[in-house]
């Protein structure tokens, strides 16, 4: 996690105030009124735009300091595309989530081919900084062409009932996407996923059997680490 603190300067609302706006509108399925509701039940009295202008500014300065998993040769990606509408037209946003339901990537795209996942593979290859020990897709034969370029000695294994776990990863955009009656461009739902993928992975436990304690701990680590990213500027 990178040490520089944020600077909330010409702010007229504190750091807390402010990191837990957004908190609350990326982390729960609530639009910017409901926000601006709860605030106010707590004698905060804060516009839903200015919320907005929050999320914009320090949403992917929050982002950029929070740790990332580190990548291992033994990870397995899931490969998926979930198609969105945005006004009117086909958008395609494509994702690779790994064996525990951490989100790798994410990129929005106007197109379903081979270009496009070649694109997303190469994005993750930089991203990671070396290869998966296997890639799971859907039957869409545009992953097996793009992977024959950028990765071909990677296994792949190509089959609708194994790709669960990608197809999963798309509920919670699904659930925000009818909060927020859609998304106004597809720039603005790149910088929106950008940012909520990542409060999911770091407060939303691996998909893997764990106990009511070792959940409630991982909660309270999450919670230090992001007031510890949050923390103002002296």
């Amino acid at each position: 996690m990178n040490d520089a603190l944020i600077s909330y300067k010409r702010h007229r609302f504190p750091a807390e105030i402010i990191a837990h706006a957004v908190w609350l509108y990326y982390r729960f399925p609530l639009s910017l009124r409901l926000v601006e509701e709860m605030l106010l039940e707590r004698g905060i009295v804060v516009s839903y735009e200015t919320i907005r202008r929050w999320g914009k500014k320090f949403g992917p300065e929050y982002v950029r300091r929070l740790r990332r998993k580190r990548p291992s040769p033994n990870d397995v990606w899931h490969l998926d595309e979930v198609l969105i509408t945005i006004a009117g037209k086909k958008h395609w946003l494509w994702r690779a989530v790994d064996q525990d339901g951490y989100v790798l990537d994410e990129i929005v795209q106007n197109r379903r081919n081979t270009k496009a996942a070649k694109r997303l593979l190469t994005r993750l290859l930089k991203k990671q900084g070396l290869a998966p020990k296997r890639m799971i897709t859907d039957k869409l034969r545009s992953y097996g062409a793009a992977k024959r370029h950028v990765m071909p000695d990677v296994e792949h294994r190509a089959h609708k009932g194994l790709n669960n776990r990608a197809e999963n990863s798309h509920v919670p955009l699904r659930k925000r996407e009818r909060t927020m009656q859609g998304f106004r461009s597809p720039g603005s739902l790149q910088r929106f996923v950008s940012i909520f993928s990542a409060f999911r992975n770091l407060f939303v436990p691996a998909r893997s059997k764990r106990s009511a304690f070792q959940i409630h701990l991982h909660r309270l680590n999450a919670m230090a680490e992001w007031k510890a990213v949050t923390r103002a500027l002296a």
